[in-house]
């Protein structure tokens, strides 16, 4: 942003939000040919991803791994688990990311996740204490989104992360571009209670490695958050729930 306030005008949002979903419309298109990472915008320490309105609330969220020719792998079992998103200091709705984090965590690793840390003041970075002495260390190093008022929201994030353990850290880089939008059903008298969603997902190796020396993974998943509405059941605060 300095450097366009150094050599012009600042571009309008209008401009900057149809730049955004052209980039994004571009690096769908080009799936699965990413061989490196797409150029994101580092975000700055206190700057999230920004979400929709209707993403406000709790979710139970199932996730399916999809095969290369968009249909579900039905040899693998669904993927189940809880996500939140609430409003921040500026009234934008965020997710919950040790929230979000531990929820997944648990549904992947059971047992041998012990918590989720917010590193403090770093909205991009989680600490993940694993059993074994163990520590993931996950940073979003860029980030593109589209325009929260659209019906179809796009994001991109590429996150750094470090495994400390008893041998040397490794790293690994993550690029995850997503694409969320309401079901396809009528929308309910209380609002939008389910969202449809696809992610995909490329593992690079850490920068500077030699991609010679580290496998490249794809994955695509096919998402259905289903909205939370009455808490009362339960027997768990909210802030529990993921456990």
């Amino acid at each position: 942003m300095a450097v366009l306030l150094l050599f012009g005008p600042a571009k309008t949002a209008t401009a900057v939000n149809n730049q955004s979903r052209l980039q994004l419309a571009a690096r769908l298109e080009a799936w699965p040919s990413w061989s490196n990472p797409a150029p994101l915008p580092r975000p700055k320490a206190k700057e999230d991803l920004i979400y929709p309105d209707w993403f406000a609330g709790l979710w139970n969220v199932e996730s399916l791994d999809l095969l290369e020719n968009g249909n579900i792998d039905e040899s693998l079992p669904p993927l189940r688990h809880l996500a939140r998103f609430q409003l921040n200091q500026s009234d934008d709705v965020v997710g919950d990311r040790p929230f979000n984090a531990r929820s997944v965590g648990r549904a992947l690793l059971g047992a041998q996740l012990i918590n989720v840390e917010q590193a403090p003041g770093q909205v991009n970075r989680q600490l993940a204490r694993l059993s074994g002495d163990r520590l993931l260390e996950t940073t979003v190093i860029g980030r593109r989104q589209t325009s929260i008022a659209a019906s179809s929201f796009l994001s991109d994030e590429l996150v750094l992360q470090v495994m400390h353990g008893a041998r040397a850290p490794r790293l690994s880089r993550i690029e995850t571009l997503s694409r969320y939008e309401p079901c396809p059903e009528l929308e309910a008298p209380d609002g939008i209670n389910r969202i449809c969603a696809e992610q995909w997902q490329q593992t690079y190796p850490a920068p500077g490695e030699t991609g010679q020396s580290f496998v490249q993974r794809s994955s695509r998943y096919k998402l259905t958050l289903t909205r939370v509405k009455d808490l009362a059941g339960t027997s768990d605060h909210p802030a529990d729930l993921s456990n």
